[in-house]
């Protein structure tokens, strides 16, 4: 079964093709960094234009890397929230349209759910045979960073979540401290490589709780960044820039948030008796996180491909396949959540 997957949550347009849930026919992938980059954070409103502009073309790329018609296609997916709400609307309604159109079923996928699904494509082993259910999912994704026990197809149960800022957002602001440019969370694992740690910054570990919180981290490396000249204490003061500096509290900054989201996953896996833990969402292309969790899970870590990692297409229509199988279908009412929640 082929079926098309659209993901517009934030910025990114993802258009791809996917068959039978796991064979990746196309993943076409409209970034709009270089746009937001200049104001160091997205613009939503921006975002929704440029995804108007983008969908048409992307969607032709994608049905010709798939080698497939619309035709071709037997169901359209689309991401329905979290996110965005202009974002959500251009995918929802680009969808819709293509649905209708094509006389299609439609199915509405939560975003936070597509980055699960991203694990199932490829050429690895079936998450749901090997090593199979109970998973633990760390979802690191945009304004979210949760703990999600996933029981099977479609059963979810949240276990934790950031109580301020997510994992993504953290490294975004400590790049901004650091004179990165965004998004954080590349940048800083780029000048950190094979540097050591210079600081031990805090971890909020939250006793008896499986929830996160990175604001304090935040606030620990703006006032070593001030102390060292890096970022200014008061308005209009001046700072040298010092790479080696840089380089040493952003690899402290990642050592402290890896650190705490790996041994979060671990303690909520035993504690649950998982079979595997499963990472998604961008901050899971993070190579420190990847390494760590693959050296102290007890269990057998998934993880997708660092491009699948980010927001995509193809994992809209991974995650639509199950959805499909299962019976659900939805109607031209369907509605944006930018506030939707797994579990």
């Amino acid at each position: 079964m082929r079926i098309l997957g659209i993901e517009t949550s934030c910025d990114e347009t993802g258009i791809g093709v996917v068959e039978d849930g796991r064979r990746v026919l196309s993943n076409v992938i409209g970034s709009q960094v270089e746009l937001h980059a200049r104001y160091g954070g997205v613009v939503p409103e921006v975002a929704s234009r440029q995804h108007i502009l983008a969908a048409v073309p992307i969607l032709g790329q994608a049905l010709e890397q798939a080698g497939t018609a619309l035709e071709q296609i037997e169901a359209v997916a689309v991401t329905m929230g979290p996110g965005l709400a202009g974002s959500l609307l251009v995918g929802l309604n680009f969808a819709k349209g293509l649905a209708f159109g094509l006389g299609l079923p439609l199915v509405g996928v939560n975003h936070l759910e597509g980055h699960i699904y991203a694990a199932w494509l490829g050429e690895g082993p079936d998450p749901a045979q090997e090593p199979g259910f109970p998973l633990l999912c760390l979802i690191t994704s945009g304004g979210h960073t949760d703990l999600v026990l996933m029981q099977g197809h479609g059963q979810y149960a949240l276990l934790g979540r950031t109580r301020d800022d997510a994992a993504g957002e953290a490294f975004d602001k400590a790049a901004r401290v650091l004179g990165l440019s965004f998004p954080g969370g590349p940048e800083i694992q780029r000048v950190a490589q094979g540097v050591q740690a210079t600081e031990k910054l805090p971890r909020a570990w939250l006793q008896d709780s499986l929830d996160f919180s990175f604001s304090g981290v935040k606030t620990a490396l703006l006032h070593r960044a001030q102390a060292r000249g890096l970022y200014p204490a008061r308005p209009g003061e001046t700072v040298t820039p010092d790479p080696a500096a840089v380089a040493g509290l952003a690899a402290s900054f990642q050592e402290s948030v890896v650190e705490v989201m790996v041994t979060k996953a671990v303690e909520a896996a035993q504690r649950h008796r998982c079979r595997g833990i499963l990472l998604g969402g961008g901050v899971a292309a993070n190579a420190l996180l990847r390494q760590q969790m693959k050296k102290h899970s007890p269990v057998p870590v998934l993880i997708p491909r660092p491009i699948l990692c980010t927001d995509n297409g193809a994992m809209i229509a991974a995650c639509a396949y199950y959805r499909f199988q299962q019976g659900e279908r939805h109607t031209i009412d369907l509605d944006i959540y930018p506030s939707l929640r797994l579990g």
